[in-house]
């Protein structure tokens, strides 16, 4: 069960966002005017092309990248235009990122992960360790370290250590791209319920099945969201 959030405010909210990159003298404009909201309990899926601007929406998002005009706040504080140290507190309490490259590091175990996560943001509360793995189905696999682990499991796992410090919004990046049938089912549900929760939930996706789960979809071309 995620933290009580006030009503008023959305988990996430990205404003006329703009993101260029020069490469001599060619300008390519990856994102050009978005405008996104999440609110609390809302799951959203952004669907695409490829070179459309997902990757680049979902680092600006994150704060892992730094829009060029506009402005992303989570929670109702504003993530962009703030010194990287500043924004990687922020991210460590108030945004869940789950990578298709994964998220876990190699030599620990699973709940050696999760407490690392929560090493980056002391107090925010949540679940135990071990309830947080029983809620995605791994109470049985904490000392297991990632090499252990099985596809489905590892994507849990990822989720588990995503949520690990109660975030307000949960960024999920192609986050069923290699999983069997029923297994992304599975991990479908768990976002879900996380939505149901009352957390914010943004997926970019290309999975027709993920789309299914999404209160909301979000189409992106050339940069533009519609």
């Amino acid at each position: 069960m995620t933290t009580a959030r006030a009503p008023e405010t959305d988990a996430l909210r990205a404003r006329d966002l703009y993101r260029f990159y020069r490469s001599g003298e060619e300008e390519t404009l990856a994102l050009r005017g978005v405008d996104l909201r999440v609110r609390y309990g809302e799951s959203v899926a952004v669907i695409g092309p490829s070179g459309s601007g997902k990757s680049t929406l979902l680092a600006c998002l994150a704060g892992l990248d730094e829009p060029d005009g506009g402005t992303v706040h989570v929670g109702g504080e504003r993530i962009s235009h703030r010194p990287e140290a500043e924004r990687a507190r922020m991210r460590a309490r108030r945004i869940g990122v789950l990578s298709q490259s994964g998220n876990l590091i190699a030599h620990l175990d699973v709940a050696a992960n999760i407490r690392l996560a929560r090493t980056a943001a002391p107090g925010t509360g949540g679940p135990s360790v071990h309830a947080l793995l029983d809620q995605v189905g791994l109470g049985h696999r904490a000392r297991a370290v990632p090499r252990e682990l099985a596809g489905g499991e590892l994507a849990r796992a990822g989720l588990a250590v995503a949520l690990a410090n109660d975030p307000d919004i949960l960024l999920a990046d192609e986050p069923t791209g290699e999983l069997d049938g029923a297994t992304e089912q599975r991990i479908l549900q768990l976002l879900r319920s996380r939505a149901l929760a009352g957390g914010g939930v943004l997926l970019v996706t290309h999975s027709p099945e993920a789309v299914k789960i999404a209160d909301r979809v979000i189409t992106l071309r050339d940069g533009r969201a519609s």
